[in-house]
Parts: structure tokens; sequence; C-alpha cells
């Protein structure tokens, strides 16, 4: 079918079709996703557009609908500010919805340490929220790093180089979220931090694929969500990565950067890694900004390998929500019959059992508040009768 992308207040078709939109059973063939788009200024709308166009390669006979939202703690220019108040949904209003599936991507890292971002406190709010109120949640790159340590204490470590290239990655697992991917398949990765496969496997996570260069690829685990966390971009497009390169290289001919940056790994092919390498004697040679002119157009000279296996792994997430939202309906129907056969009401406290330390401020005070009213069975909170006073 279609992606249906919100932008504030109105909804167009950003990618798909609009064929079977008016059939009676589209409500029961439409999922709701969030995503939630903290990528730097420069990358915000192509961001959108990648997991825009994915979501519609992937939806096969589903409406999906993508409601954009991004975490107001990080840096923006003031430009990029106005597009997202323009297009955006508030944040705040994603605390009372209960989306079927929630995307949340990463940024550029600004502190050594992901707990000094200023967008770190917003960012776990996300993770505490979205276990409880939606099927599935995709976290991307660094957002997946945030997710493992804030939940369990799991810290990424600095590569060191700048892991970028087509990284070829096995299909090691067997979870209906693997199903119909090929043993080994090609993924794009762009991180400066990796974890270590060794703490993910002790700390309950299944890792889906991996690669010899560039170790854990996919992996997920499963709590009262299922969370599924991506180091690499299989939402990329075929440019992204030189897009990204001719971008570092032109910090560098800036003095933004000491060093020349590295080419992406498996990405060019012979005749363009020679051009390229010939501007990277120049630049260190006669180190200016206005030199980036020149810089190599390579774009016709490159391939996408990873779209399908991409497209794949997406139509079976896509698959997990529509069992879950089915799941969900089921459960909301049994619970309203068991409420109609009384003829007397019956009065329930719930009582939810959490890790955590009760929290009474800001936006999760309101997350808190509402826990028990989205907790799914994952984690079945146990319900005893009230008191009843007269």
């Amino acid at each position: 079918m279609a992606v249906l992308l919100a932008r504030g207040a109105n909804e167009a078709i950003m990618a798909g079709s609009q064929r079977d939109m008016g059939a009676p059973q589209f409500a029961r063939r439409s999922l709701n996703v969030a995503l939630i788009n903290n990528m730097p200024d420069s990358a915000l709308e192509s961001t959108e557009r990648q997991f825009a166009e994915l979501l519609a390669a992937a939806s096969s006979d589903l409406l999906v609908r993508l409601q954009l939202y991004s975490l107001p703690d990080v840096p923006r220019s003031p430009s990029a500010r106005h597009y997202i108040e323009n297009n955006y949904s508030c944040l705040d209003s994603l605390w009372d919805s209960r989306p079927d599936g929630l995307i949340v991507t990463g940024t550029e890292p600004v502190a050594g340490e992901l707990t000094n971002e200023p967008y770190w406190s917003g960012l776990t709010e996300i993770v505490d929220w979205a276990q409880h109120a939606t099927i599935s949640t995709i976290w991307s790159c660094l957002a997946a790093h945030a997710a493992v340590l804030h939940m369990d204490g799991i810290r990424r470590r600095r590569l060191a180089a700048k892991r970028s290239g087509i990284f070829e990655c096995i299909n090691i697992s067997a979870d209906p979220l693997a199903a119909g991917l090929p043993n080994r398949f090609s993924v794009p990765h762009s991180r400066l931090n990796g974890l270590d496969q060794g703490e993910l496997t002790a700390g309950g996570y299944t890792i889906l694929s991996i690669s010899e260069r560039a170790g854990v690829d996919i992996f997920i685990k499963k709590t009262r969500s299922t969370f599924v966390f991506f180091q690499g971009h299989l939402e990329y497009e075929t440019d992204t990565l030189f897009r990204e390169y001719r971008r570092d290289v032109g910090r560098f001919l800036k003095g933004e950067r000491a060093e020349y940056p590295a080419m992406p790994e498996q990405y060019f092919s012979s005749d363009t890694q020679r051009r390229l390498s010939a501007f990277h004697d120049r630049a260190l040679a006669d180190r200016r900004e206005a030199l980036l002119a020149d810089f190599p157009a390579v774009k016709e000279d490159l391939s996408n390998t990873w779209r399908a296996p991409a497209t794949q792994l997406y139509r079976n997430w896509l698959a997990t929500l529509r069992a879950g939202k089915k799941w969900r309906a089921g459960r909301t129907t049994t619970s309203q019959s068991r409420k109609s056969a009384h003829s007397q009401p019956v009065f329930w406290r719930v009582v939810v059992n959490r890790r955590r330390a009760p929290v009474t401020s800001g936006l999760r005070a309101r997350f808190v508040s509402r826990t028990a009213s989205v907790a799914s069975t994952a984690s079945r909170p146990r319900i005893v009768p009230a008191t009843r006073h007269s």
C-alpha cells in the first residue's frame, strides 16, 4: 500500500500507492508508527524520506501512518527548529498515544559520554515509555547504544577509527524477524563506537546478525515490547555514505577536524577510489575550503546491495506489529465483554512491579501515572480487588 506521512496537522502520501485505501477493511490493514528523528540538521529531511520509502516498500497490503517527532534537546539551528515546529508533532503528544511501532534514530554525538549528551534525559524517558506503550521499537545506532546503557548498563566502546562502509553480515538467528533473510547480506555502517557481543549476550540480548569486520549488526531484546537494535543503517539510500564522506572531507578542509577521513570500505569502485585518492593528495598539499568544489562526482558509480534484505527485515517487523495489533484488539474486546457481563460494578486496583524507584517529576512522572493502563502481558501486573469503602 503506502505510507501516510503526517506533517503537523496535515497528512500526505509520502511513498507507495493509494490502491484500496477506501476499502471497508482499510482500518484493519493500517498501522501507526512514530518516528523520532534526531538526525543532524543536514540529514533531517533525508532521514524522513529514507524511512518512509523503506516502510512503503515493505508494507505489502498495509497502510502505514507515520507520525514525526524529534527530541527537543538535540542541538538545532534556528532554521531546523522552524522546520520541526511546522512539520513535526510535539513530543508531549506522544505520551498519551499508543503507536503500534516506534523508530528512534541516533544523532551525531557532542559529548564523550552518552549520559552527558543534552538529550540524555529525554531519550531515557522514551526508552521507559516505549516498553509499555509499543508493540515493538527500533533503536538505530546511537539510540541503540543509549537504550542498552540505560536498561542494562552496557557501555559502548570507542573504535580505533570510524567504521564506515558496506559490510557483509551473517544471519545467525532463527527469530521470525530474520525470516527470509539470506545467510549473508550487506549492511551500511557509519559509527565511531561499538558494543561488545559477549556483554550483550550476558545481558539477555539475542544477536540476529554479525559481521567479521563490523561486529554486532542487529540484535533484539523482548521486554514488554520487542526492542530491535541496529548498529548499521539498512534505511540508507545509495549515496548516503558518499554524502557523509564528502561532508567529513569538507570539515577537514575548513579546519574543523584534524585528520582527513578514511574512505568508506567496500563502497566505491576501483576507478572511483583512484579519483578520490588523487583528491586526497591534493587536499593535503593545498588545504582550503574552496577545494571542495572540485570533489569528484561519483554518484553514478554507486550501487545499492542492501535494499532487498532491508525490505525483507522491515516487512517482518511490520508483520510483528500487525500480529500485535490484532492481539491488542482481541484483548480490548474480551475486556469489554467481561465488563458487560456483570450487573454490578467491580472496583480494581492495579499493582505494577517496577524495578526502579518511582520518579515524580517532569515528563517521566506523567509516564509513570499511565504505566498501569498500557502495560502488556509480557510483564502482567497483579490485579487484586480493591477495598470498597461505604
